[in-house]
């Protein structure tokens, strides 16, 4: 299976413990990789650098839009010296570049998985009409129906992907072949912090991720989120949102999808999904094996890391 991965990595860790899992799932090929709301290029060079300690410099890396389609500007809260343990290199834009991988994955049959803001996706579209339709676009993002009880009554406001640009996020849903990862449903989806040391003796990729996760955490004040609702654990780090996506769009079945007829509303900054017989179908997943998705993850993290070189691994 094909996938092209768009993504914001460069804030919150669960990217790169998306794109790390990709990296060992057995029998997808990434086509590319394309970042959004990546102004400077740090977001590609910090992409570039996950994947060269995991030992893989076949997979091309496309710097793409630098603002929303409003021109707002969110650029990486990551510190590089605490969340890499050195400076990262900025990786060099190329006019239109972002654009042209992305054709080209859908020109391979690549599904695109969304797991940022969706600019470029629907600069895509403008740039040729009817491109989203012509493969599965797979997103992490939309809110349709509120979380399960014990979770963080969470509203569409604090769904990131859709609301830090939601002209992108309309223009999208309105022509892509979508499955919505939503929201709601990642809230499930836990890094836990017993499950450091298994991320930690993965080796240098897990070592780098169990990083990450602890200082986003620590930035985001999750243990004191994880404290107020019983449906979160104890022990929180994170959420899995795009992991759970990436494995969506690779055609994991522990989910549940229901297609819903739904119409998308910008109201007020605020992008709604709301059911309508006039609207557009789109795949909605509205629940998961939670546990069963946390050991996959793992397993194909694991798979990832078994193929490191043996020079990489000896330096770690």
């Amino acid at each position: 299976m094909k996938i092209h991965l768009d993504t914001d990595l460069g804030g919150d860790s669960d990217d790169a413990c998306a794109l790390a899992m990709l990296l060992g799932w057995p029998d997808v090929e990434i086509t590319g990789i394309t970042t959004n709301l990546d102004a400077e290029g740090r977001r590609a060079g910090m992409v570039k650098e996950l994947l060269a300690v995991a030992g893989r410099h076949d997979i091309p890396v496309a710097i793409g839009s630098g603002t929303t389609l409003a021109g707002a500007r969110w650029d990486p809260k990551s510190d590089d010296v605490h969340n890499w343990g050195k400076t990262i290199q900025p990786a060099q834009y190329e006019q239109g570049a972002a654009l042209d991988l992305l054709e080209g994955s859908l020109n391979k049959g690549a599904t695109i998985v969304a797991i940022g803001a969706y600019t470029n996706l629907a600069l895509l579209e403008s740039r040729r009409p009817g491109t989203l339709r012509e493969a599965p676009v797979v997103v992490m993002g939309g809110w349709v129906e509120p979380p399960a009880e014990g979770l963080p009554p969470w509203g569409p406001e604090k769904d990131w992907n859709v609301q830090c640009d939601p002209e992108a996020a309309l223009v999208v849903t309105e022509n892509a072949d979508l499955t919505l990862v939503t929201h709601p449903v990642c809230l499930k989806c836990h890094l836990r912090g017993s499950d450091i040391p298994r991320l930690r003796a993965v080796g240098p990729l897990g070592d780098l991720l169990a990083r990450q996760s602890e200082a986003h955490a620590k930035e985001d004040g999750i243990t004191a989120l994880a404290a107020a609702h019983d449906g979160l654990a104890d022990d929180l780090v994170n959420f899995h949102y795009d992991p759970l996506t990436c494995a969506v769009a690779a055609g994991w079945t522990g989910v549940t999808i229901k297609i819903m007829t739904l119409r998308a509303s910008l109201d007020d900054h605020i992008l709604r999904f709301i059911p309508d017989p006039g609207g557009r179908p789109m795949k909605v997943v509205v629940d998961v094996d939670a546990p069963g998705f946390s050991e996959l993850w793992f397993q194909y993290l694991e798979r990832a890391s078994s193929k490191l070189p043996l020079s990489r691994i000896r330096r770690a």
